[in-house]
């Protein structure tokens, strides 16, 4: 009967493991500061395999540093005993929607997240704290030991908990922000895809330091543009320097290098006519002016001459796209239009049939009309007040997600805010009859109590962006009509919390004789059967958004988890003819509590019965 393991994965053991594949001599053991027997990584002896050379001691590098920076990357490796707890009287539509709304702290659901989503998110994007001085951070206080760490209950305080101001004034000013950031972007790089795409809206103040973040994380060739979104519609005349400062920027990299990114411009094809009857059909001027000095390129300047009129339209300071022998060519063809007069300038024509199926190049400047006073007016219209400050328009997200996802991608956001995300992925797929699916984070940080939101009921920013999506998606689905009849308007509300089971993470050495009995029921009195399926979930890397039936198995609850791959029952007194049921069902994966069964007869023929009547299905007990 094999023991179901909780929790997250241990990724500082995941990558000793991988070394030991390929250099077993580096891996040693020693004492920790436990006293425990425990594998290390020999350096210095790691370094020496990495090089040709003799390695003496450390020697002067380029590289990117602060206070904290190794703490953080220990951060993002250490495993947490929590689980995501499903609330659905919270939930618009629990049992069919496929998306997700996670109440808590973001690093702990990148955590909780990786064990079912490392690999499968197409795109990321998020609106961090831009560290003005004036915003709140994780305050990740990485001298709490282990067990404070883990023993947290997952609750928060009335601020959000886990958020402090990052006043100017702190010695570590952007240090702190730089180590809340690397722990989450080490762990949001594991849910990417291969071809997955990240966006991060910053301004001026970090987009230093996340630049060089972002090289270390995801490396520096994975940088694809840094977009500058015009913000600002109306100049700024407060700042002492006289300058309106009314860009923002949007950082992009991908995980994999070597694909187009962007799916590029739509194009203009309304340009494209025919007002001469050309036979080869459609066309537009285009321009044929080069780009270099003559110094550079001397085939491309000379005399350009009609040779019907003889009218000579001389050379531009940077010459001719073309060579004389290829403008001979077009000239032949009849693919030159010559101006009537002398000093205008020779152009081409460009056939629409000739063109490229690759779209033309995605600006790297958004100035559509999309700006910040935009995103204010969007949600004043869903919620008849002033909600939230500084929010981003669904447009801008729009533009992200129509140039780098396809119809039924993952979209991750792990710094929500007011859930523009959400409403952009709804929107989409309303547009393109779509089935992106958005998973949300945000941890419930309190709105100011004078503030309209607060009296209106929303005392945190997670109920503000709850109530955005429901608002959103019902508008969105009576504006599109019948073409929206399966639009998926919905989300699951999970909560971070405490594990649902009691000494999770006991070691031997913690286990004594006497004990024993007190680990026989381990389930937390005040969690539910399907807070237990939520937990188990993420071992079978089965989606928190799968369908779940109960159903009733000889009087005893089973859940039946898309259409049986999982069968799970938490129940007490679970006899012999419950567990035959179970496999008579030939379920890919069924679990039970260890505490489940009825007697000792039931779990003696556990396997007996498994093996009779579904040998392939792979059985867990926790």
């Amino acid at each position: 009967m094999d023991k179901l393991s909780l929790g997250t994965t241990n990724l500082t053991s995941d990558n000793i493991d991988k070394i030991r594949g390929l250099f077993p001599q580096v891996i040693t053991e020693a004492l920790d500061e436990n006293g425990e027997l425990k594998r290390f990584v020999d350096f210095d002896t790691l370094r020496q395999e990495l090089s040709d050379e003799i390695v003496e001691g450390p020697k002067e590098r380029y590289q990117f540093t602060w206070p904290g920076k190794q703490a953080a990357k220990l951060e993002a490796r250490r495993p947490i005993s929590k689980t995501l707890r499903p609330c659905r009287e919270e939930s618009v539509d629990f049992d069919t929607t496929e998306n997700l709304y996670i109440e808590g702290d973001n690093l702990d659901a990148l955590k909780l997240l990786r064990n079912t989503y490392a690999g499968k998110v197409k795109m990321i994007y998020i609106d961090p704290p831009y560290n003005t001085g004036n915003d709140f951070i994780y305050n990740d206080d990485y001298a709490e030991g282990i067990t404070e760490y883990s023993e947290r209950s997952g609750d928060y305080s009335e601020s959000g908990g886990r958020l402090v101001t990052n006043l100017s004034s702190n010695g570590r000013f952007h240090s702190d922000w730089c180590s809340m950031m690397l722990s989450r972007l080490l762990l949001a790089k594991d849910l990417l895809r291969s071809d997955g795409v990240i966006f991060i809206s910053i301004d001026d103040c970090e987009v230093a330091q996340l630049r060089k973040i972002c090289d270390e994380v995801f490396g520096e060739d994975n940088f694809i543009v840094q977009l500058i979104w015009q913000s600002r519609q109306n100049k700024d005349n407060r700042n002492i320097t006289g300058v309106s400062v009314d860009n923002e920027y949007i950082v992009c990299y991908v995980k994999t290098s070597g694909k187009r990114v962007f799916r590029g411009s739509e194009r203009q094809e309304e340009r494209y006519t025919n007002p001469d009857n050309d036979p080869r059909g459609p066309w537009a001027s285009a321009n044929m002016v080069g780009l270099a000095t003559e110094d550079l390129r001397p085939n491309l300047h000379y005399n350009l001459i009609n040779p019907d009129t003889g009218v000579n339209y001389g050379c531009p300071a940077k010459g001719w796209r073309y060579d004389k022998n290829t403008m001979q060519k077009l000239i032949e063809e009849n693919r030159i239009l010559w101006p009537k007069r002398q000093n205008g300038r020779p152009r081409k024509k460009s056939f629409l049939s000739e063109l490229s199926e690759i779209l033309p190049g995605f600006s790297s400047i958004i100035k559509q009309g999309i700006y910040t006073n935009t995103a204010t007016n969007e949600l004043f219209s869903l919620f008849g007040y002033h909600c939230f400050d500084f929010p981003k328009p669904s447009d801008l997200l729009i533009e992200l997600l129509s140039q780098t996802t396809e119809q039924d991608d993952i979209v991750l956001d792990f710094f929500s805010g007011s859930a523009t995300t959400a409403h952009a992925v709804i929107k989409l797929n309303a547009n393109d009859n779509g089935n992106r699916r958005f998973i949300l984070v945000q941890i419930p940080e309190k709105t100011n109590e004078g503030s309209e939101a607060a009296q209106a009921g929303l005392s945190n920013i997670f109920q503000i962006g709850k109530e955005r999506i429901q608002l959103a998606g019902k508008k969105i689905k009576e504006d599109a009509g019948l073409l929206a009849a399966n639009l998926d308007i919905g989300f699951r509300v999970l909560r971070i919390d405490s594990s649902n089971f009691e000494d999770t993470f006991r070691v031997p050495g913690e286990t004594f004789q006497e004990s024993l009995s007190d680990l026989a029921g381990n389930k937390k009195i005040d969690r539910s059967p399907e807070d237990l399926l939520f937990e188990v979930l993420p071992a079978f890397r089965i989606p928190l958004s799968a369908k779940i039936d109960p159903q009733l198995f000889a009087g005893k609850l089973v859940f039946s988890v898309n259409d049986g791959q999982l069968l799970a029952c938490f129940d007490t007194d679970v006899t012999t003819e419950v567990v035959e049921e179970i496999a008579k069902q030939k379920p890919v994966y069924a679990v039970f509590r260890d505490a489940s069964f009825a007697n000792d007869s039931a779990s003696a023929n556990f396997e007996e019965l498994f093996k009779t009547y579904s040998p392939d299905t792979v059985r867990k007990v926790v």
